[in-house]
Parts: structure tokens; sequence; C-alpha cells
């Protein structure tokens, strides 16, 4: 399969993890690391892999079906058991235009992390590393100086500003100290 060295691997938008593979004709199961399943993954969909520290590989899904919530995907070049086993762990991605978008107020993870965040006041609190959890749960996880803080990403206490790459928050009283001194400068 044609490999696309244009893409930066690591600005890839990561969507699922090869399983293992199902049956003997080339399909592999993915564990899914998206909320858009349906979307991600049909047929004619543009998807990557790497495998090794290879460079990207493109795939593409010509035909899909759900088994209890993970899809199984038939990808064009793949007709054996074999071949579908080269991928297994493999991470599945899609390129950051193939993402879509949003409705207003909601965000990708990946576009997230690594915002600065703020407090209302001005001070520093760190860096988006990761978000955990989906919808109305999600966690942002924000290393700063002294470790790491959780702040739940909800409205009341997060504002978002994509365009300068900050995250600015007004925590209720005690939430930034539950997770030790984060004011203090490091000793």
């Amino acid at each position: 399969m044609p490999g696309d060295d244009a893409l930066p691997w690591d600005r890839m938008v990561l969507v699922g993890v090869v399983a293992r593979t199902h049956g003997i004709r080339g399909e592999i199961i993915v564990n899914l690391t998206t909320d858009f399943a349906e979307e991600r993954f049909q047929p004619g969909a543009r998807l990557f892999a790497r495998r090794t520290n290879a460079a990207p590989e493109q795939l593409d899904v010509t035909g899909v079906r759900f088994h209890q919530g993970r899809p199984l995907l038939k990808l064009r070049g793949l007709e054996s058991i074999d071949e579908a086993e080269k991928y297994a762990n493999a991470e599945i991605r899609i390129a950051p235009e193939d993402q879509g978008t949003l409705p207003e107020g909601t965000f990708f993870h990946s576009d997230l992390v690594e915002c600065a965040v703020v407090t209302a006041a001005g001070e520093q609190v760190g860096t988006v590393t990761a978000v955990q959890g989906e919808g109305a749960a999600s966690r942002l996880v924000v290393t700063g100086r002294r470790g790491e803080v959780l702040i739940p990403l909800a409205d009341d206490i997060c504002r978002v500003d994509l365009a300068s790459r900050t995250i600015t928050v007004t925590p209720p009283d005690g939430l930034l100290e539950l997770n030790g001194d984060w004011r203090e400068a490091d000793r």
C-alpha cells in the first residue's frame, strides 16, 4: 500500500487501534478512540496506519460492519489473514482535514492539547497534556510547575480560545488546590 510522507504522523488524529484480525479474508477489528465511529469508518474512508516506525501508510476502507460496537474493516489490498496480521496493534489515524467540524462550544481533544491554561486573574496554571473522558465528563489534564491538575471541561469553568491556544479557567474554590499547592514556585 502506498505511503504518504506528506502528512506528519504526530499531526494525524488517533481514531482507533487494531485489536486483531477477523476471519481469513483480511478483515481487522478496531478498538475505537473516537466518538464518531460511523463517520470515520465507512466505505471510501481514508485512514492511515504505521507499522514498526515505518512511514504512515494510507488504508482505504472498502467495507465495514460493526460487531459489539467495534468496526470490522475490509481494506483495499488486504486479502488474507497474513496481510492483515501485519497491522496488529497498529494505531489508526486520520488526516486533520478529515476530522470534519463540531457544533459551537465543542472541541476535538487534539485541539485542546498544548493549550495554555490560565486563571481569570491571569495566573499560569500550566499546559493541557491530555483530555480524559467524553462529553460532559471530560477533564483537562494540565501539567504545570507543581505537577498535574485535573480541571473539568465545563462551560461554567472553562473558556476556550483556540485562536490564541488559551483556556481561561474560573474554578470553584479549592479545585486547583485539590491537586497540591499549584501556586508555589518549585523549591
